[in-house]
């Protein structure tokens, strides 16, 4: 077993004995505020599920951490070692053990149990929450400390930059293709937009005829380059329609003919 799953085992114990006695204070700390049994079950219960969301979210940051080494051992030259990290998620434990010789002088229960759960918390109280932060920070202080979160802060922001410039450029190429790309639709696009227009002008005879013919042109664009395509295409055969003082309304005819081609429905162009 590696070093990590070590420290999560016994993380995973500590934090299971911790939950434990902070359940008895709780218990205690009512019955002594003079609720009765039935209440504290009550409580106790409906508390439980919030205590377990809790607990899992407390779990899995604790865990996340500790796999992926987030001390930098220059950084934090003490609590990134495994010495300290198996002293610190075994402090629970370790609490516990330290008010041995207390307990030995107590022959009540209810005592016993009280002093077991309030010296694990004490202990962990005070190393997660007053010691532990205190010690990273003046690690932070140190000359050492201080350089090499200068050269990590640099090589991340040079990192970042890199990527930034990269999806930048990725960004600009798929425009350039997207420019390039509609560049050959309107010298592709010419003959059957001019063909459309005429369809519209009514120099075609039959409305079936007609109408056909469009819905070719149709899914021809659609083939060519999807919807972007056909309201390139439209675009160019209204444009002609009124440089030749067509019908405002033609364009209509063209919304209603290519509805269901692809994607294209009577109200896609505007």
């Amino acid at each position: 077993m590696n070093r990590h799953k070590t420290l999560k085992m016994i993380h995973l114990v500590s934090t299971i004995w911790l939950m434990l006695c902070l359940a008895l204070v709780f218990v205690i700390a009512l019955k002594q505020a003079g609720f009765k049994w039935w209440v504290i079950f009550s409580l106790s219960g409906h508390s439980a599920v919030l205590v377990f969301l809790l607990v899992s979210l407390y779990l899995f940051a604790m865990f996340g951490a500790a796999g992926k080494g987030h001390r930098i051992a220059v950084e934090h030259p003490l609590t990134s070692t495994s010495f300290y990290m198996a002293l610190y998620v075994s402090m629970p434990l370790l609490g516990t053990i330290a008010i041995a010789p207390a307990v030995l002088e107590i022959s009540q229960i209810r005592q016993l149990f009280g002093l077991i759960a309030m010296g694990t918390f004490g202990a962990t109280f005070l190393t997660w929450v007053i010691v532990d932060p205190a010690i990273s920070f003046i690690e932070m202080l140190t000359p050492a400390a201080r350089v090499s979160r200068q050269i990590r802060l640099a090589e991340t922001k040079a990192w970042e930059e890199l990527r930034q410039r990269d999806r930048d450029k990725q960004v600009e190429s798929v425009l350039q293709n997207q420019e390039q790309l509609k560049r050959q639709w309107e010298k592709g696009l010419e003959s059957q937009a001019e063909e459309l227009a005429g369809l519209l002008a009514g120099s075609q005879t039959g409305i079936k005829y007609a109408e056909q013919k469009a819905v070719d042109i149709g899914v021809g664009a659609w083939r060519m380059g999807g919807l972007d395509c056909m309201k390139k295409l439209y675009r160019m055969a209204m444009e002609r329609c009124e440089a030749n003082s067509q019908n405002p309304v033609a364009g209509d005819y063209v919304k209603s003919w290519w509805d269901g081609v692809g994607t294209w429905r009577v109200s896609t162009a505007g």
